[in-house]
Formats: C-alpha cells, structure tokens, sequence
C-alpha cells in the first residue's frame, strides 16, 4: 500500500523538517496609532487590546515590542485639529511628524514605517483633497500633498513610506519627489491592492477617520475585480515601489497568490481591523481555540505568498512562537 504521505507525518522531528511555511518573528510589522498629548493609553471598544496611545505611551510600547523581538512598527497619527487638506499631515510639527523623531531618538533600532495617507487628518475623512464637483478625491491634487507629506516624514526620521490612498500615479510622483529631495535609498511600500472593504470598520474607530460623506469606492479597489488587483500591483512596480502589499489579507488569499506568481518583489499583506475583531469576538463566544487559530491565519498569508504581516496579532505571535522553541 502507498504511504508516503503518512510516513513523512508519524514523527513530529520529521514533520518540522518537511515543514514548508514557517513563521519568525522577523515577518511582521505591528501598527501604532498616536494620539496627540500625553498619558493617554485608550482601548478601543471594537479592538480588545489595541489602544490610542499618546507619543510617551508609544516610547513605553516600544520597549515591550522589542523585548518581544519585534522591531518593525508602522505608525498612523491621530490630530487634534482635522481641516479638508489634512494640514496636520502637511506641518514638521505635525502629530506624525514630531512622534516620528521622538520615535528614533529613543529607539534607534526601530524600524519606523509610515502611513502616507490623508484620511485620518481630514475633516471629512477621505483620503485627499475633496473635488467639490463630483464629491470624490481629486487625483491629482492629492499627489502634489502626498509628495510634501513624504518629504515631511523622510526629514524626521522615516525608515520606509506606506502610501495608501490609491492614487493613479502615486508612486511615480513620490518616487520623482523623494529622489528630488535627496531621499533616493528611501522605500516605497505600496498599498498596491487595497480593496473597497467592510472589514475597515474597526480601524476607523481607532484612527478616527471614517468618511463624513459617501465611501471611498471611488479611488479603493472593486473586491469582484480579480484581474485589476493585479494590475494595480504590477502598475506600482512599474512605476517604483519596492514592495507591493494586499489589503485586506484574510478573504483575498487568492489575490495574494495570484501577485505572488506575477511579481517578484517583496509582498506585503494587512491582516486588518475586522479581522481581528472577528477572532477576538470568536475567542470571547468561546467557539474557537483563539491562539491555534491565530497561529493558523499567519500560516495562510505566508502559503499564500506573503512576506511581509502588518497585524495586530504581532505580540501575541511572538509570545506563541517564544514557547514554542
């Protein structure tokens, strides 16, 4: 009888020999989001153990995260004052800005990534400078602030920018205006392919920044469209970017798989908000087995292709894979 399937599996030395998707520590990036003034550490209701953390509150987080060996952190900032142009993003004493060098001052070793968007600085919650006439994000506009607010963040102190508004063209005009300003061995990580999705709910809780107005089906991608994700990422390549990202991760693993097979770039996934609320929420109910479950997604995005793993699930990965030596 053929058994070489059952062979490779009867001892569990030779089973972690065999084993082909292996998770580190090294693969993931965990999101920060600053909130400006201090002592602030605020829990946010739909995320259980994700926090709104003032800039003093962040330095604390830091140490914790690389006592667990994480030194990969992409941060998003939360303003006191939002305007149409998002003017806190555009400003060196920004909220972004300022964390970002009290960031690398007091953790050298960090790696600091950076989203570069505009709709947690907005008033009206959208990822740019709003086209009165057709009440959507004006394209162009927008690229010429998202270039100011990436020279902004690569003079504090930015180790790589994360664009992730879906501009057409965004990456050629950062690419122009950061090697213009002197900042040519600064990455690009692109959110290529991010999706129209309701599994943002959550984030906009903690980043405050849903729409006042409408969606943002207008510049995010159609979840149907399988083609056009990976033109969208092929397109970033082409035009600069050195590392492409799916978002969100979970319901898109063939997505990833397909832009795995079609690039060879490093890829990135998000695993994001309403994912995470969904293994919490399961893990609350009691009908899961939380932390193999967990450890089980992180497996999926890395079959599928990823390198890269921004979650909120980091620390606790990290936990999991120090009992597991």
């Amino acid at each position: 009888m053929f058994k070489r399937f059952r062979r490779l599996r009867m001892n569990s030395h030779l089973r972690n020999l065999v084993t082909q998707t292996k998770i580190t520590k090294d693969d993931f990036i965990y999101p920060l989001f600053i909130k400006e003034g201090q002592g602030i550490k605020k829990e946010v209701g739909s995320m259980p153990g994700v926090f709104q953390m003032s800039i003093d509150e962040i330095l604390k987080e830091c140490d914790s995260l690389k006592k667990l060996g994480i030194f990969s952190i992409i941060i998003f900032g939360i303003p006191d004052t939002k305007d149409s142009i998002g003017s806190d993003a555009l400003c060196e004493h920004g909220v972004i800005a300022s964390s970002l060098k009290k960031i690398k001052e007091t953790h050298p070793d960090m790696f600091v990534v950076t989203d570069l968007c505009f709709c947690e600085y907005t008033d009206h919650g959208h990822c740019g400078i709003i086209d009165t006439q057709n009440q959507s994000v004006d394209n162009d506009k927008t690229l010429d602030i998202l270039v100011t607010q990436a020279i902004i963040h690569a003079k504090s102190g930015a180790d790589m920018i994360a664009p992730s508004g879906m501009m057409d063209g965004m990456i050629t005009a950062l690419r122009k205006g950061l090697d213009g300003a002197g900042y040519s061995n600064l990455p690009i990580m692109s959110y290529s392919t991010k999706f129209s999705s309701a599994y943002y709910g959550p984030f906009r809780d903690v980043a405050e920044s849903a729409p006042s107005f409408g969606d943002r089906r207008t510049y995010q991608m159609n979840p149907a469209n399988r083609n056009e994700a990976i033109e969208e990422s092929l397109a970033d390549e082409t035009e600069g970017a050195d590392i492409l990202m799916v978002k969100p991760a979970l319901a898109y693993l063939d997505i990833i798989r397909d832009i795995k097979n079609s690039s060879r770039l490093p890829l990135a996934v998000y695993n994001v908000s309403g994912e995470y609320a969904m293994l919490k929420a399961a893990a609350t109910a009691g009908v899961i087995d939380y932390d193999k479950v967990m450890m089980e997604t992180m497996l999926a995005f890395k079959r599928a292709g990823a390198d890269i793993i921004i979650t909120y699930h980091a620390k606790e990965v990290a936990k999991i894979l120090d009992e597991m030596r």
